[in-house]
């Protein structure tokens, strides 16, 4: 230990996690025991943070991604005067409180990311970490490091066993991001019993292979071998960092350290005092911290505040130095770029001619590329398909980290995590593309984005059993279903460039949803009015009067709908098509509104889209039908397919003519 104020900080640490564990009978004591020396030491003597205001631009970034150990986060932000009282530790994992059961983002101040899923915020840790190269590249002048932040990420042995943390690890040290520091608490143990269950690899040479430095701390209570590592990797830009810090999972706990029985589960009354005579604590009393921590972590937390004030200082010498940079800034960090597009005849352009959603998506990013200068995005290895590529701008990597196009390679799961990260950093429009089918590996992490109220763009092509030849393995079914089973996500399925630009639109304007675009290899018809795409759902094509039946189509079938209702109209049937390309924000508008497209009084409703008929019933209601898939499908040319599986003008009219 430093001295006696670090020795009584570290175990403050390990006793609030400990007690609020055991008040609230609930909750992980081994991580935050076992850590708190190595994670103590970064926030009082390394990272650069001013906890009076914790959204600055240029600090230091610490996820924890053993999300599970959030007391240990929820300690420092207590001791370091970020706002959270006493009271709030005691109300740890309880209702409405500040302390929930894994750190979330934007519901306590200090914490960067959601984590709880494990990998994940090691995976959004290297999104941060890339966003600070990236803007690095473009805004650092000699003299004027306006960008210039370290992003550290707490570990364990979990985290390292799920696919996502290799996925990312190896993009890290591909783009060479010496900005990254993981530290990895290294205990041997998992909640089954030790790793040799199941986790005997050489950890330290898998991510010297991916392309990190490593470093190892034989003692995990040893601050001032963790101050050594710590040091050293911040001084040394050639590599990202990996520390090895062992250490012993509840530490300081008699009867359980070092065990499986310190995982998941309170200590028990009788062990924390029992822990709190091994660590010499000077009260029994539950939360007691003395002042002398609380003076000494405040005397730490103020000093650091002036590396925020030394900074402004700098910026200011930088926007005199550097006006067009410094507008350029101002720019990445304003909505009013994105908002002039609403108004923008360039932007809300129509195809001339029948084309695939794909294309439509592809012709409106390489229009947004020259509008929106932070439009940062990427696909997994699928660009060319995807249409997801800016034209003419270089991609990011090591030797170029300005490029705005982002290489992610053939793995989806960590694209999701790193481009969530990148929007958390903050200065960044991000979006990232792959074949619908594969959203299924990317799901956990599209998930974090709707619970973390950030607008990440997905855009997801080759969107139904329009795939054709590929069969059923590349050929999406269930997956609208699951992605508008998704609380706070937008999920738009347009039927031309109209719909296309407008919901890129309503993407890029989100402040706290995440959209998806889904859109079709196939060329479509060009129908589609924008402003009635911008409300989800809307009369496109009318009769006169009261309507019969009413068509209600998403993308590629919208174009069927219509040519069905030519068919019922000709049949003496008043007939409307209603085009509902997000039904998300078709329910967010007004009950009158949706009461005039979806009166009702019309019973008679056909719903058509080539995905599963899970969910459209609330639209067609108990007299309606839905024309479907009710099957996986198949390996044939795309027409073929969608005649066979009922796709048709003369199967859209019987069933109608059959409500």
């Amino acid at each position: 230990m430093n001295n006696k104020s670090d020795e009584l900080s570290v175990n403050a640490i390990r006793v609030l996690s400990a007690d609020a564990i055991e008040k609230a009978k609930s909750g992980h004591p081994g991580l935050p025991l076992g850590m708190a020396p190595a994670c103590y030491e970064l926030w009082a003597h390394h990272m650069r943070f001013n906890s009076q205001d914790p959204g600055w631009d240029n600090r230091d970034r610490f996820i924890l991604s053993g999300g599970h150990g959030s007391m240990l986060l929820y300690s420092l932000l207590h001791l370091f005067g970020y706002g959270l009282t006493r009271g709030d530790l005691m109300q740890f994992r309880q209702f409405g409180s500040k302390t929930p059961g894994h750190p979330e983002y934007g519901h306590t101040a200090g914490v960067e990311a959601t984590t709880g899923p494990l990998g994940a915020g090691i995976g959004m840790a290297v999104g941060m970490a890339a966003a600070e190269k990236h803007l690095a590249a473009i805004f650092n002048r000699p003299g004027y490091p306006v960008v210039d932040h370290r992003t550290y990420v707490e570990c364990g042995d979990g985290d390292l066993m799920e696919g996502i943390s290799s996925e990312a690890l190896s993009l890290a040290g591909t783009w060479n991001l010496s900005k990254l520091t993981v530290l990895y608490d290294r205990n041997h143990i998992s909640i089954e019993g030790g790793t040799d269950l199941a986790f005997t690899e050489d950890v330290e040479k898998r991510v010297q292979a991916f392309g990190f430095k490593t470093l190892t701390v034989e003692d995990g209570n040893d601050l001032e071998a963790i101050g050594r590592a710590l040091e050293a990797a911040a001084k040394d830009d050639s590599a990202p960092y990996f520390l090895i810090i062992h250490t012993q999972i509840g530490y300081g706990c008699p009867a359980k350290q070092g065990t499986a029985a310190a995982h998941g589960a309170p200590l028990g009354e009788d062990n924390i005092l029992a822990m709190k005579d091994f660590l010499q604590w000077p009260s029994k009393e539950p939360f007691y911290v003395p002042q002398e921590v609380y003076d000494h972590c405040k005397a730490i937390a103020d000093a650091k505040r002036a590396d925020e004030e030394q900074w402004k200082q700098m910026f200011a010498a930088y926007r005199a130095a550097f006006p067009d940079l410094a507008a350029k800034w101002d720019a990445f960090h304003s909505d009013d770029v994105v908002a002039a597009l609403k108004n923008d005849a360039g932007f809300f352009a129509p195809a001339e001619k029948a084309e695939a959603s794909r294309a439509s998506s592809g012709a409106i990013i390489q229009y947004m590329k020259d509008k929106i200068p932070n439009l940062f995005g990427g696909s997994a290895d699928l660009a060319p398909s995807t249409k997801t590529d800016m034209k003419g701008e270089p991609f990011f990597s090591a030797a170029d980290p300005a490029g705005r196009n982002l290489h992610f390679g053939v793995r989806e799961m960590a694209m999701g995590a790193i481009a969530n990260g990148m929007l958390l950093h903050g200065g960044l429009h991000t979006y990232i593309g792959t074949f619908f089918v594969f959203c299924d590996y990317m799901k956990p992490m599209m998930r974090l984005a709707a619970l973390m109220r950030i607008p990440q763009i997905y855009v997801l092509t080759h969107d139904s059993i329009g795939v054709g030849e590929d069969g059923p393995t590349h050929e999406p079914v269930e997956q609208l279903a699951m992605l508008r089973s998704i609380p706070n996500f937008h999920v738009y399925r347009p039927c031309s460039r109209i719909e296309t630009e407008a919901a890129w639109y309503m993407a890029l304007s989100s402040k706290h949803t995440p959209t998806a675009l889904v859109l079709t290899r196939q060329a479509l018809s060009q129908e589609g009015v924008a402003a009635g795409a911008m409300r989800g759902g809307y009369i496109l094509k009318d009769c006169e009067g009261t309507p019969e039946i009413i068509l209600i189509a998403t993308g590629s079938e919208v174009g069927l709908a219509l040519q069905a209702q030519e068919k019922l109209t000709a049949d003496g049937r008043k007939t409307r098509v209603v085009s509902m390309p997000c039904t998300e924000v078709f329910d967010e508008q007004s009950e009158e509104y949706r009461e005039s497209v979806l009166p009702k009084a019309v019973r008679r409703r056909v719903a058509i889209e080539a995905a599963t008929c899970f969910g459209w019933e609330r639209y067609t209601g108990l007299d309606g039908a839905v024309i479907g898939m009710k099957t996986f499908g198949m390996s044939a040319p795309q027409n073929k397919l969608f005649e066979h599986f009922g796709f048709t003008v003369e199967n859209v009219v019987k069933t109608a003519e059959e409500l």
